[in-house]
């Protein structure tokens, strides 16, 4: 036994020295760094862009009066195991406003998708309306599978634009506490599991809620490293999309949590191992008591099963203060502890306390938001359910515009 642990030991030694054993290492073949949008304008310019807008030199389609910018995108085929990280960069180019966003790959198995529609070639299949109203596009259906989110965003207040020093609007919002305002935002999230609606060719887009002709400026990249280890093999990876209520073409507010939960069946060709179901969620209701400003329990089971049960909530926002310029600034009086000229003092100030540094539901204006991952383990093959309920959402009611934006998936080996 000595003489076979001695030989093994043997065999990791180098003819110039000592080598670790370990699996032997390649240089990687296929490395890229993708630049899906450089700079580009997201806008709402119903004058000059339609519902569907031709590509441009570099390739960028735009839907929806500017809303939406759309690329196809091409990736080489990789021999061994990768990760997959997009970096997204967006600063304001005028609009002064919080807004959502979302980075967006349309699902290459969908015969219907945002492209086509916006071309009038096809349409969202219709929708049971006891069970999901006019939420059309939101869950599978006929041909079509929801569009899937690579990452979800909220703009901040202006940054980029409103943020010099001497800009009239912003030159004496700045609090002493923050040295300048920044001049974009960036965000970077793993989406190494969604690279199966990457492979090859596929369209990317991205959504902003603007309805200014201005809009934001953004920059996507996706940075796609291979292993360099021989035997790092590439796991068979499988998306399934299951929900999307963000309303990417003119699609109704999704207020109808305030009403009922939402099911969907999807079914699976084979039995599915390590599988996780990905859920992204955000309020919305900027009114004082709205459904952006309230913590609201969540809900989300698999096959009857709870598999999350959360408040999605975010009271960090005040740490984003610096990519919000053009936020709205209130003076609130209290009593302050402070040294003076004989030590500890206190005395009654005013504190400015600014819009964006309010909690909110799972986002702070100028934050990305990640998505909540639940491990389900081992899926037989066949029909199963996922529901999402939202009991104490409220209804979008006149200038009241309640909603949740919830997209979901299902990743798999």
């Amino acid at each position: 036994m000595f003489k076979s642990i001695f030989t093994k030991s043997m065999a990791c030694l180098s003819l110039i020295g000592l080598a670790a054993c370990g699996p032997k290492e390649y240089p990687a073949m296929g490395n890229t760094d993708l630049k899906v949008f450089d700079d580009e304008v997201v806008c709402f310019h119903p004058d000059s862009l339609g519902n569907y807008t031709e590509a441009n030199a570099d390739g960028v389609i735009r839907l929806v009066n500017g809303r939406i910018i759309l690329k196809k995108i091409t990736l080489p085929a990789y021999e061994r195991n990768i990760s997959v990280t997009a970096r997204v960069e967006l600063a304001s180019n005028g609009d002064r406003w919080d807004k959502s966003g979302s980075l967006f790959v349309l699902p290459k198995e969908s015969v219907i998708n945002l492209l086509n529609i916006a071309k009038g070639e096809q349409q969202f299949p219709a929708v049971d309306s006891t069970k999901y109203e006019k939420l059309i596009g939101t869950v599978p259906g006929q041909d079509y599978l929801p569009t899937v989110e690579l990452m979800r965003f909220m703009t901040p207040f202006g940054v980029g634009h409103y943020s010099a020093p001497e800009d009239s609007l912003t030159g004496h919002r700045r609090p002493v506490y923050v040295p300048k305002w920044e001049t974009s935002v960036k965000w970077e999230q793993d989406i190494t599991q969604l690279y199966p609606l990457l492979e090859g060719e596929a369209y990317v887009g991205v959504f902003i809620d603007t309805w200014n002709e201005t809009g934001y400026r953004i920059s996507v990249d996706l940075d796609i490293d291979e292993s360099k280890l021989a035997n790092d093999v590439m796991p068979e990876r499988h998306v399934v999309p299951l929900m999307n209520t963000v309303y990417y073409i003119g699609q109704a507010y999704p207020d109808i949590f305030a009403r009922k939960p939402m099911e969907v069946t999807f079914n699976l060709p084979k039995e599915a191992h390590n599988a996780e179901l990905k859920y992204i969620v955000t309020g919305h209701g900027g009114h004082s008591g709205g459904d952006e400003f309230v913590e609201r329990q969540n809900i989300v089971s698999v096959d009857g099963q709870t598999v999350l049960d959360f408040v999605p909530w975010r009271d960090d926002c005040a740490s984003f203060r610096r990519f919000n310029p053009a936020t709205g600034v209130w003076l609130i009086k209290r009593l302050a502890a402070y040294i003076g000229d004989n030590g500890y003092a206190e005395k009654m100030v005013e504190e400015p306390l600014a819009s964006s540094d309010l909690s909110r539901s799972n986002w702070c204006p100028g934050s990305d938001v990640a998505p909540v991952t639940a491990p389900l383990g081992t899926l037989s093959a066949g029909e199963h359910t996922f529901k999402v309920d939202i009991p104490e959402a409220q209804p979008a009611v006149g200038e009241e515009m309640n909603h949740w934006l919830v997209s979901a998936y299902l990743v798999y080996e």
